[in-house]
């Protein structure tokens, strides 16, 4: 509970500065987003990598999300091609 107490705090704290300082000269935080993004992906990679029983489940859950990925990306690609000769669009 805890931490979402903490994700809900900081979510709260940037959301209200944003607010207060959204008039004033806008911070290129490209960098540190990315930087943040790197560090999350390898803390996941870590926790993956050390984790016997998930580690052991990768073939299972590899193949069913890779056969849910494709069918999303196919049904998304089918359904926005109807949709554009729906609308007219080409």
């Amino acid at each position: 509970m805890a931490d979402l107490t903490s994700l809900i705090i900081s979510l709260a704290t940037g959301i209200l500065l944003g607010y207060f300082l959204r008039n004033k000269k806008r911070i290129n935080l490209s960098k540190v987003v990315l930087g943040a993004i790197i560090v999350l992906i390898f803390s996941l990679g870590f926790g993956i990598g050390s984790n016997d029983e998930l580690l052991n489940s990768m073939p299972r859950v590899g193949l069913n999300a890779l056969v849910i990925s494709v069918l999303a990306i196919l049904f998304s690609v089918l359904f926005v091609g109807l949709v554009r000769r729906k609308v007219g669009m080409k």
